[in-house]
């Protein structure tokens, strides 16, 4: 999967994430996974991927809270804030390609937000 668009999943929910993930690994991008901020950075330094989905109330911090730092040092990445809280958006750079999903997700939903991807 060398070509493969990568995303990176932020999310403490574990049900939504592998619904997540079944859904790229379908549309052939390869998937990374985790449930913590600390190893999802981790994981974003080591393989910069072309989209991440990141949610806001994580184990370890807010997810939210790092979005405008990540698009400024990953700027060709699609963030997509994902919350069941309806938190205020965080004030991105100029430029920062995102978008908020709020929770519950669906398949349907996925057709309809990813149909571009």
């Amino acid at each position: 999967m060398a070509d493969a668009k990568k995303i990176l999943i932020i999310d403490d929910e574990i049900d939504l994430s592998l619904l997540l993930k079944d859904y790229f690994v379908r549309k052939k991008y390869e998937v990374f996974l985790t449930h913590t901020l600390s190893e999802g950075k981790d994981l974003l330094q080591q393989n910069t991927p072309d989209i991440l989905i990141l949610d806001n109330n994580l184990p370890d911090g807010t997810g939210w809270n790092l979005a405008p730092d990540i698009a400024t040092s990953f700027p060709g990445i699609y963030i997509v804030l994902v919350s069941a809280f309806h938190p205020s958006v965080p004030e991105m750079p100029l430029g920062a390609s995102f978008r908020v999903i709020e929770k519950p997700i669906t398949r349907a939903d996925l057709d309809k937000q990813f149909h571009e991807f």
